[in-house]
């Protein structure tokens, strides 16, 4: 997919913000997995964990999940 930003914004984002900037909306508003969003910004999961650090944006991270992790990790306690 290409993208053509308005001359403002292109002259003053790089081709790797602008993606960065797509991947943060697109995880905020709940249309991308953590892995699909870090998958368009070109960074791994960790990377873009720490960007959305760094901008002090909320992860998606709830009971549920909270619950399956712990499940993985007694899981693997158990082997």
């Amino acid at each position: 997919m290409e993208l053509t930003l308005p001359k403002p914004l292109d002259k003053r984002l790089s081709q790797q913000d602008a993606a960065l900037h797509l991947a943060f909306g697109l995880f905020v508003t709940e249309e991308a997995t953590l892995g699909q969003a870090a998958q368009t910004a070109g960074l791994t999961q960790a990377a873009f964990l720490r960007e959305l650090g760094r901008r002090r944006i909320p992860i998606h991270y709830g009971p549920d999940e909270l619950a399956a992790d712990l499940q993985a990790v007694e899981a693997l306690a158990a082997k």
